[in-house]
């Protein structure tokens, strides 16, 4: 009777440091700011009425998705290719 036999580990995935840490950190302070002056220009909205809360909420909502996929590095991909 024949023994089925385990496929084969895929290649380890090897890390390089190539990359520049203060690139990094200047990213992630870029993110932090868009995303205050996100949540504040969106709290001046909600203060003119009840129209405008729902109008800025939902550009908010999509403008702090995008800042989360873009740190998430959905892009790397594509910017290792270059």
């Amino acid at each position: 009777m024949p023994q089925l036999v385990p496929p084969e580990a895929p290649p380890p995935v090897v890390a390089l440091g190539d990359d520049d840490p203060l690139k990094r950190v200047h990213f992630r302070i870029w993110q932090i700011l868009m995303t205050a002056l996100t949540v504040t220009i969106t709290g001046y909205f909600v203060t003119l009425g009840p129209v405008m809360a729902v109008l800025a909420l939902m550009v908010a909502k999509h403008v702090l998705v995008a800042i989360l996929v873009q740190g998430l590095g959905v892009d790397a991909a594509r910017q290792t290719e270059r």
